[in-house]
């Protein structure tokens, strides 16, 4: 008989700390332990594994609240809606990390010109024409892309 794994256990096996179990405990990530003849919290073997899912997920840039949508989508692999599977979730993610990336290189850009122009004070960069910062497309709220 597997007698499950205690709190200090499951969380050393997953690299985070008891207050994060409990946590996910309250979230509704981890179902509430078993618990032992001494009161100990005992977890099943599979907790491990949702909390690997969690975390890598969280590596991924979802949220944590997508990461229990993710953990879902595995325990209730059946009658789910299309629009909830992995494959639409990533694809999502990806878009929208991407998107982060292409305003990274925008800001990365602009920051390399105000190096090379010398900028040295915004205020007085801001007042001149030949500024490389985007404070007219800021004005105007216009993109910076």
């Amino acid at each position: 008989m597997n007698r499950g794994l205690r709190s200090g256990e499951l969380a050393d096996a997953a690299g985070v700390n008891l207050q994060t179990l409990r946590y996910y405990e309250r979230r509704g990530l981890l179902a509430e332990p078993r618990r032992s003849p001494g009161g100990h919290r005992l977890y099943p073997a599979e907790a491990l594994t949702v909390l690997r899912v969690i975390k890598t997920a969280q590596r991924l840039g979802f949220t944590l609240d997508e990461a229990a949508e993710l953990v879902d989508l595995g325990a209730h692999r059946h009658g789910r809606r299309r629009d909830t599977s992995l494959q639409n979730l990533a694809a999502a993610k990806l878009a929208e990390i991407e998107a982060k990336i292409a305003d990274l290189h925008v800001i990365a850009t602009s920051l390399r010109a105000a190096l090379d122009a010398g900028c040295d004070d915004l205020t007085s960069c801001a007042t001149t024409n030949c500024c490389p910062l985007p404070f007219a497309e800021l004005d105007r709220g216009e993109p910076t892309r």
